[in-house]
């Protein structure tokens, strides 16, 4: 029995029967051989935790745009956060902690520059429409690795397409929407409590809102620190889980209401507010500008991407390359093409 078989062993006698057992695992896309070390979902994890478009999230936009202070979320950190989160709800339910790390790190590869902004714009532009939950599987399956793709399990690229769920239920009932596995429906919760919490924190630190501006049936119900909230959110989808008998994921009726009025609170008062939405506006042209660009000069977009040709239909090559983006690397592309440098005498 090699390393890779007790560690399944192990999961069959620790693990809870609603948990998704490595060993039973769908499969990969393509068949390979398996790691004599590592489960398949922990191999999962590590391959994303080595990809290129997971590194590339350090310099994309969470909320506010390329911040000067030190302890500003971004993409990266938001991802972490949510995977611990993910994790603390998984090992107290007795699922799979690997699989959800994974499905947790992969869920936002495919975010664009500028945050949801630039999701928006792309949406608007690309035909068929642009989501960042189907580009975060067509990072995972067709874009990494110079178009191999990771060849992760069908678990976790499940677990990556369904986690999103925009201003939607806070809990999935609908067993039609849900994915394959219960660890999966704890990232879609986690994402929520992470986002919520961590965007309201940053939002207070950037003096768009106060603490004294949250509403107060809101902190007396959920608490009056990040801390606190994000305690009583977790505590609430734990307790109320273990206590159905079913493992059905829930966090109670109460609290569910406080969640949604917090996430209106937080569309209405930080993301359309004025002082962080009206830079995205200027960022939309930047997406905008280069996404024409590129189509209507595709030997420029093939010296910018070191390609010898296209690989799919153009819009959709311009699509992924401005998706897969950084927001500082936007700017200095931008720059690049569009504004004039100063002239100097050559020497």
């Amino acid at each position: 029995m090699n390393i890779r078989e007790r560690l399944e062993e192990r999961e069959e006698l620790i693990l809870s029967p609603y948990a998704q057992k490595s060993v039973a695992t769908r499969g990969r896309v393509r068949p390979e051989a398996e790691c004599d070390i590592r489960p398949a979902f922990q191999h999962d994890r590590d391959r994303i935790t080595h990809s290129k478009s997971f590194r590339r999230l350090k310099y994309k936009t969470q909320v506010f745009l390329l911040p000067t202070g030190d302890h500003y979320r971004t993409r990266l950190t938001h991802t972490l956060e949510v995977s611990q989160i993910a994790r603390t709800i998984c090992r107290a339910l007795s699922l799979n902690e690997d699989l959800v790390e994974a499905i947790a790190l992969g869920h936002d590869l495919g975010h664009t520059p500028f945050g949801h902004s630039g999701e928006e714009v792309l949406n608007a532009l690309y035909p068929g429409g642009f989501r960042h939950y189907e580009q975060s599987l067509r990072v995972v399956d067709i874009l990494e690795k110079d178009g191999l793709g990771l060849n992760l399990t069908h678990e976790v690229r499940d677990g990556i397409l369904k986690h999103s769920k925009g201003k939607g239920d806070i809990i999935i009932r609908d067993d039609d929407e849900k994915p394959l596995t219960k660890e999966a429906e704890v990232v879609r919760i986690a994402d929520v409590i992470g986002y919520l919490n961590h965007d309201i924190d940053d939002a207070i630190r950037g003096n768009v809102i106060s603490e004294d501006s949250i509403p107060k049936h809101l902190t007396d119900r959920l608490g009056h620190s990040v801390s606190d909230r994000i305690d009583t959110m977790v505590r609430g989808v734990i307790w109320s889980t273990l206590e159905n008998g079913k493992m059905e994921l829930e966090c109670g009726e109460e609290l569910e209401s406080c969640i949604v009025d917090m996430r209106r609170f937080l569309y209405e008062r930080v993301y359309e507010s004025t002082i962080v939405h009206s830079d995205f506006i200027k960022c939309s042209r930047i997406i905008e500008d280069l996404y024409e660009y590129f189509l209507k000069h595709p030997a420029a977009f093939l010296k910018e991407t070191g390609r010898e040709d296209f690989y799919d239909d153009p819009s959709t090559c311009v699509r992924d390359f401005i998706a897969g983006m950084t927001d500082r690397y936007a700017f200095s592309l931008f720059e690049k093409l569009f504004l004039p440098m100063p002239w100097s005498i050559p020497v």
